[in-house]
């Protein structure tokens, strides 16, 4: 398995797909689904929703196959036991018209499996973004590549089971790759001659009263992730609950955070740190005094101001964090992921990582990464956690947006070595990471 897999926009599909023959690449595009039909839904009554372009043409060819029947957009859906849904390909965007609207919806309440055919009609094949009516597909067979729309929400959530089709072309440069667990591979081993500082020291800075368990969480998760050496800034006050927390890294309060950085090789800013004016001047002065690399989490993102750096720096929100400085709505922001990360790009120029059904890592001139996620770390601390591993990584002098990307992955990687998938908590999250990193070796 490579460490990056390629994720095709429409555009570039239509250049893969350029100067090959249309009607063998058909041919081979509706074999592989009727192939994966009749292997998955042996003796099903089938029907294929068919609409009038090459996607439909696909449809057709695998009905064929099949003996199932053809029913045209808009006509009323028969009954069935499996549905193909080859309504729309990649060239499609935006809402889908009435009649194409009112098949979809056919298609949703008849309560059997559908196969879609290289997306579900409704997705936008490179974007991911779903304006109206979607099909919800049991099993989506692509051609080629996969798409960027199946790894990018809300897209991948009306995909189902993903099966690749080779239809016989090369494959090319893409701008979007999906990141595997060989990327882990990419962090460096400890050196024969090294120390606790040369194997990584980060500083993390907050943990006010009341949220400790944050700042706690990501120096523990940085410690299992390798690093050798971890500090902690915290308000006073919460010093006593952080030193009984944590046993070997060093505890200092907020008003010696510059001199903590003197002994550190990246920071992690913002766990629990607090939003009010004193956090914020903070968390702006270690990022304009120090040249460490840094991740900007949690509390350190309210009111983050873009600013000029040479040294990395590392933004790692969700939706509802990277809606306020983009003067959007959540709800935008998890519609139209991409975008919102280009647009952070663009305000930001350092690498933003963006959290939620898959996990977005884009840097300026950059190819954008993508790593699928897991339900499992939907409960409260695992971005903290995650703070911890991109801080280790950070420290370890290896490539920001690498750094960052390879720290999703080896978190997601964690989330699905737990055990027990109900009542996981975020330590147990940390107590995985060793064991995903020495299986990376």
């Amino acid at each position: 398995m490579a460490e990056l897999e390629p994720l095709y926009t429409a555009e570039e599909m239509k250049a893969a797909e350029a100067g090959h023959d249309v009607e063998a690449m058909m041919e081979r595009a509706g074999s592989a689904v009727a192939a994966a039909v009749s292997r998955d839904y042996p003796g099903a009554r089938i029907v294929a929703v068919c609409g009038k372009g090459a996607n439909g043409g696909d449809g057709r060819i695998a009905a064929h196959k099949l003996g199932a029947k053809v029913v045209e957009v808009g006509a009323e859906l028969p009954a069935a036991e499996v549905v193909i849904d080859a309504i729309f390909g990649t060239g499609f965007h935006g809402e889908p018209r009435e009649e194409a609207a009112r098949s979809i919806e056919a298609i949703r309440s008849a309560g059997v499996p559908v196969v879609s055919v290289d997306v579900p009609s409704g997705v936008d094949a490179s974007t991911g973004e779903v304006s109206g009516a979607c099909v919800e597909a049991t099993q989506t067979v692509t051609f080629h590549g996969e798409k960027v729309g199946l790894a990018v929400a809300p897209g991948s959530l009306y995909a189902g089971r993903i099966e690749l089709a080779d239809i016989g072309l090369e494959h090319s440069e893409t701008t979007h790759a999906r990141v595997t667990s060989e990327i882990v591979r990419r962090l460096p081993r400890r050196r024969r001659d090294g120390n606790k500082y040369r194997s990584g020291s980060v500083l993390v800075l907050g943990g006010a009263p009341g949220m400790t368990g944050a700042v706690c969480l990501a120096a523990e998760a940085a410690f299992r992730a390798d690093a050798g050496y971890v500090s902690v800034c915290a308000p006073r006050e919460s010093l006593p609950v952080v030193e009984a927390r944590l046993l070997e890294a060093v505890k200092r309060p907020l008003e010696e955070a510059s001199e903590a950085a003197e002994r550190a090789g990246a920071l992690a800013l913002g766990p629990g740190l607090g939003r009010n004016d004193e956090a914020r001047q903070l968390v702006r002065r270690l990022l304009e005094e120090t040249e460490l690399p840094a991740i900007v989490d949690a509390d350190g993102l309210f009111g983050f101001e873009p600013l000029e750096r040479n040294a990395p720096t590392v933004l790692t929100p969700h939706s509802g964090e990277l809606a306020r400085p983009l003067d959007v709505e959540t709800a935008w922001v998890d519609a139209h992921r991409l975008e919102a990360v280009r647009r952070a790009l663009e305000r930001f120029r350092c690498v933003v990582l963006l959290k939620g059904s898959e996990t977005i890592v884009a840097a300026p001139d950059a190819r954008t990464l993508i790593s699928t996620g897991t339900h499992r770390l939907a409960t409260a601390g695992t971005g903290d956690v995650l703070t911890g591993i991109v801080g280790a990584f950070l420290a370890k002098r290896m490539e920001p947006q690498l750094a960052t990307v390879a720290a999703a992955r080896a978190h997601a990687d964690a989330a699905l070595a737990v055990p027990h998938e109900r009542g996981l908590v975020a330590s147990d999250v940390i107590v995985q990471l060793p064991g995903v990193l020495d299986a990376a070796l």
